[in-house]
Order: structure tokens, then C-alpha cells, then sequence
């Protein structure tokens, strides 16, 4: 039934989101002549470097005992999740099984690993929701107020709530905090349930050293925002891109509405919810949705398309020695399906049957 829930949800936003603003687009192709390249490579550019600043924010928190990896290193797992994560409905819980066992396999520990994505994943969030709420409390008295403000602030605000509330019942043993995060975890691939309860107490732990370290916090904020600042300048670009210049603060805040929006877990990255949300909320604060559609997406190529090939090709060229051959290649791909292969599931329905066969003998000598 939840399958097809959602596959009924996506075929709703695909009729009414997706198709709608591929027709407007269509219709406007004409504007394509007139396109300009320097705008074009300059959002490509600026695209590139938001994805470098987000492997220096995963070094930053990396913790000093770690095996320091290289930034070529850092990027392309970065870019190797990704395109797991753009490609599956919910493609954060099998990102995070790829991630985890990259870094792994560089020599970092699993706990480390864990904490360093976990604390990552929060923190990019909460950046995303104080840069969004100074926009939109600086476009209000520039462009007026929109009622979707109303929605995005309880959206925002919610999803807070939800990771501060999960993180304090974690800490506190909590049996329902620690039921949901063991069920986060039952499905996601070289994590499990019960490492993925030490990882949240433990990063609920490196937050709050986090906040006394000042250091490591400075370059964290400063990393996670321009991860969002860049990837918002190369939207601007796009969009320059098609004749069409958009005021830079209410531009972020339609580009942080349609992001947080997107979060929701219905469509692989958003994939459709950002597509129909961002030029609507263009328009509004003053551009033709002829200019806003071509230009989102425009940028969504590569924002969003261009990282499933380049995170596949990064992640054989971490698998594959030089000279190995096409097979080779075809094997490692292989492994980004999040499920893992089967030689990689049989070892684990093997160590489940075992726990469960000593927790039974144990429990019958009791």
C-alpha cells in the first residue's frame, strides 16, 4: 500500500506540476537563440564550485583522528551519493548506505563516518532554514508579503522541531525517539538499526562540541552556507542566462522555499516539486514565467541531471583501477543499486539468523 501511495502521489505531481511547465517551456524554445553563453558557463562554474564547498564542509567535520583524505577524494563520494540520491524516491537513506561505505573503505571509522553525515545532514538543513527565514524577512518590506510564507516557515520550523525532538529523545532514551531512528536505520544499506542509534547519540554529543569549538563551527557555517549560496548564484546565472535579471534576495527566497519543499521525501531530490515550485514563486516577484521556466530548468540540468552520470563515473573511478576493462566498470556500477549486491546481502541474512539463534538459546537457558 505505501508503494502505491507514492506512486500515485508522483503520478499527481508528474500531470499536474511536471507536464504543465514542460508545455509552458516548449512554447517559449524561441528564447534558446538568444541564450547567452558567458551567463550559461558562468552558472555551470559557480555550480561546481557550491559542490566543492560542500566536500570542504564534510573535511571540516571530519574528526582530527580521521585519515586525512584528499579534496579530489571527498568529491567525488560526495558526487557518488548524489547520484543515488537523484535517481530513488527517498535516495537519502541509500546515499547514506554508499556514503558510509566509501569512507569506510578509506579507512575512517564506521562511528566517525556516521556522526560526520548525520551532523552534516542537520546542520546543512538548519543553514538552509536561517539563510531562507533573512530573505524572506528582507523581501517583505522590497516585494510584499506572499501567503506561502505562512506554509514554508511551519515547514521549516516543523522539520526543526522534528530533528531537535528526535536528537533530545535519543539522548535521553527516549523509547519512541529510539524506535523511529531504529526504523530509519533497519533499511539503510551497511548501517543497520543499531549502529545508526550510537551514530545519533554520538552526533547529538559532537554537536554540542561543535558549538564550543569555534574553529571547526566557523568553517562548518561558512562551508554549509555557501553550499546554498553558490548553488542559488548559479540559479541567478541561468536565469541571466534568458535576458531575465531577478533581485538576488527574492530569488533565494524562492529558491530556499522550493528546496525545503523539495525535502519532502515523494520524488527522487525534489525532482518535479523544485521544477514547478521555483518558477511560480519567480514570477511573483517579477519575472515572465517564460524566462523563469526556461532558466529553472536550465539550472536543474545541472543542478540536478548532470551529478547522476558524473557521481557514476567518480564512483568507478574509486573501483576501478586504470586499464581494468568495460566489465570491471559494469561491475562497480553494479554496486551504487542501494540494496547492495547479493554477495553483499547474503553475509548480513547470515549475521541476522545468527543473533536471532543465539538470542533464542539464551533466552531458553534463562
Amino acid at each position: 500500500m505505501r508503494r502505491g501511495a507514492l506512486i500515485f502521489v508522483l503520478i499527481l505531481i508528474i500531470e499536474y506540476l511536471v507536464i504543465p511547465e514542460l508545455i509552458g517551456a516548449r512554447r517559449d524554445l524561441s528564447l534558446l537563440g538568444g541564450i547567452n553563453g558567458a551567463w550559461v558557463a558562468a552558472g555551470v562554474v559557480l555550480e561546481g564550485f557550491s559542490l566543492f564547498c560542500y566536500a570542504l564542509l564534510t573535511r571540516a567535520l571530519l574528526p582530527g583522528g580521521a585519515p586525512r583524505l584528499s579534496l579530489s577524494r571527498l568529491f567525488r563520494i560526495d558526487m557518488s551519493a548524489a547520484a543515488v540520491a537523484h535517481v530513488i524516491p527517498a535516495g537519502t537513506v541509500g546515499s547514506a548506505g554508499i556514503g558510509y561505505k566509501l569512507f569506510t573503505n578509506e579507512g575512517v571509522a564506521g562511528t566517525d563516518v556516521g556522526v560526520m553525515m548525520a551532523t552534516k545532514g542537520m546542520g546543512s538543513t538548519v543553514v538552509l532554514n536561517v539563510l531562507l527565514w533573512l530573505a524572506l524577512v528582507i523581501s517583505i518590506p522590497l516585494e510584499g508579503f506572499h501567503p506561502i510564507y505562512v506554509t514554508v516557515a511551519i515547514v521549516g520550523a516543523v522539520a526543526l522541531a522534528l530533528i531537535a525532538a528526535l536528537v533530545f529523545g535519543i539522548t535521553r532514551n527516549g523509547k519512541r525517539a529510539v524506535r523511529i531512528v531504529r526504523a530509519i536505520g533497519r533499511p539503510i544499506p551497511h548501517v543497520g538499526s543499531d549502529r545508526l542509534e550510537q551514530i545519533v547519540r554520538q552526533a547529538s554529543e559532537s554537536l554540542r562540541a561543535l558549538a564550543t569549538d569555534r574553529s571547526v563551527l566557523v568553517r562548518s557555517l561558512t562551508w554549509a552556507s555557501l553550499n546554498w549560496l553558490l548553488d542559488a548564484a548559479s540559479l541567478w546565472c541561468f536565469i541571466a542566462a534568458f535576458g531575465g535579471f531577478a533581485n538576488p534576495v527574492g530569488l533565494f527566497a524562492a529558491y530556499g522555499i522550493a528546496n525545503v519543499l523539495g525535502v519532502i521525501p515523494v520524488t527522487p531530490g525534489g525532482l518535479g516539486v523544485i521544477e514547478s515550485v521555483t518558477p511560480v514563486l519567480l514570477v511573483t516577484f517579477g519575472l515572465t514565467r517564460s524566462i523563469a521556466t526556461l532558466g529553472v530548468l536550465a539550472w536543474r540540468l545541472v543542478n540536478f541531471w548532470l551529478p547522476i552520470p558524473t557521481g557514476a563515473v567518480a564512483y568507478v573511478s574509486m573501483k576501478v583501477p586504470k586499464g581494468a576493462g568495460l566489465n570491471a566498470m559494469r561491475g562497480a556500477l553494479s554496486e551504487l543499486n542501494p540494496k547492495g549486491s547479493p554477495d553483499e546481502q547474503q553475509p548480513a541474512r547470515a549475521e541476522d539468523a545468527a543473533q536471532a539463534e543465539d538470542a533464542a538459546s539464551s533466552k531458553g537457558r534463562s
